[in-house]
């Protein structure tokens, strides 16, 4: 069983996550940022990962520590849920679009986590959610997770439009990446024997 339970608490906030990297895309979150909630149910149906989230934050400072953390759990989960990396197909990546939007996005599974982002989002805000903080999400998540993580946009207008084509294009690339390489099920994907 590929799966993972992330429990945080912190002055800022408290988060339970249970992720499943092998299940139907169902999804059950609540972070009380109405737009990431939006977001993490598009990765998960996009991934095929089950996943269930809950996040108590201060959001009546602003929404940046909850999805922060949210990125540090999500990753944490997803480094728990794959172990010693045997067997997976370890990149992923897609050209997708959303609309008017096109993003492309890469991972490898390298165990070296690092986030290059290159999303320029138009607005400071869509409704009531900081865009910037797409970017400390990602951050968040590759670095814990372990997961090289490209995130660019090649065209797009609309904000909304752009972020929901990243957070898309992020679960199709978890999702290959972490699938099983039946021709290489007991071998890790590098020649130095370890990802890390």
């Amino acid at each position: 069983m590929r799966t993972a339970e992330i429990k945080r608490k912190t002055a800022e906030t408290d988060i339970d996550l249970r992720l499943d990297l092998d299940g139907n895309g169902a999804a059950e979150i609540n972070t009380g940022i109405g737009f990431l909630d939006h977001m993490l149910t598009l990765f998960a149906r996009h991934g095929s990962f089950d996943l269930k989230v809950r996040c108590e934050g201060d959001t009546w400072v602003d929404d940046h520590h909850s999805t922060e953390d949210i990125g540090i759990c999500l990753g944490k989960a997803f480094a728990q849920a794959l172990g010693d990396k045997k067997g997976i197909v370890r990149y992923g990546d897609i050209a997708l679009p959303m609309d008017e939007a096109l993003i492309l996005c890469a991972v490898d599974i390298s165990g070296r986590g690092e986030s290059y982002y290159a999303l320029d989002i138009p607005t400071e805000k869509v409704g009531s959610f900081d865009t910037e903080l797409c970017e400390e999400f990602f951050r968040a998540f590759a670095r814990d997770a372990g997961v090289t993580l490209h995130l660019r946009q090649l065209a797009g207008k609309n904000a909304h439009h752009i972020i929901e084509g990243a957070f898309k294009a992020f679960g199709r690339s978890m999702a290959k990446a972490v699938a099983i390489d039946e021709k290489h099920a007991d071998s890790v994907p590098s020649t130095k024997g370890m990802l890390a």
